[in-house]
């Protein structure tokens, strides 16, 4: 419940106070010798760094993930969280290690390998491998990946892949998905990003009112947010370049 309130307080943006109830629900879990579970809502974190703009702290995050008790589950969100953060060599490690500890685990070859494989991809700056990639999973993407949540990790990538490429039309489809979805997806760290996401592909295409309706969404959403995260300020400057 702990870490279920971080993400939720990460959703409207009040990253401190999720910070501070990832703390208490990692705390709690060690009080019950849970190492994997203590693990895995710290990896949860570390992904949520990534994704909001600190790289640095998602990275550190992700090293004490890997360097304690950790499991499956864990170690797939370090390893995706080291992806989105750019440390790019470390995380093809992990892929490798993964692949050699669960050969027979069909969400993670058929899910999760392929999705953060594509993160590689899209941080090495190779959007259409990533696209390639992407169409593995593509028939599972709305199924329960973790014993936890939902991520449509997947769609979110997609959606990034086809911005990357400039195709904002097919980005828009994307995101709009993680929004039409938001009772699989709930208040995952790719749900509380997708109406900024949304605002971004209907701007690519020119398209500047529902761009501007997008992010004022985006702003809605994140109205009691703290005002120093990097992903929101970024927002806030390409909104006032539509105005």
């Amino acid at each position: 419940l702990l870490s279920a309130q971080s993400d939720t307080e990460a959703y409207y943006g009040r990253l401190s106070k999720a910070r501070d109830f990832s703390r208490r629900a990692v705390e709690s879990a060690v009080g019950s010798e849970s190492g994997e579970t203590a693990a895995t809502w710290r990896a949860n974190a570390s992904l949520r760094e990534a994704e909001f703009g600190y790289p640095e702290e998602a990275r550190r995050e992700a090293e004490s993930v890997l360097s304690s008790a950790h499991g499956r589950d864990s170690t797939i969100l370090a390893a995706l969280t080291l992806a989105r953060a750019g440390d790019l060599a470390r995380v093809k490690t992990l892929v490798k290690e993964l692949e050699k500890d669960y050969p027979s685990d069909r969400m993670l070859t058929l899910y999760w390998l392929p999705t953060i494989n594509a993160a590689i991809e899209l941080r090495g700056g190779n959007p259409s491998k990533a696209l390639t990639l992407l169409q593995v999973p593509a028939p599972y993407e709305r199924g329960w990946p973790m014993n936890w949540a939902t991520t449509l990790y997947p769609v979110y990538l997609r959606g990034e892949a086809y911005l990357k490429v400039h195709n904002g039309s097919a980005a828009a489809t994307e995101f709009q998905k993680l929004i039409d979805d938001r009772c699989i997806v709930v208040n995952f760290v790719t749900a509380a990003l997708a109406p900024l996401q949304l605002a971004r592909a209907y701007a690519m295409e020119g398209d500047q009112p529902k761009a501007k309706d997008a992010y004022e969404q985006f702003f809605k959403q994140w109205k009691d947010a703290d005002p120093d995260i990097p992903i929101l300020k970024q927002a806030k400057a390409e909104y006032a370049k539509l105005r």
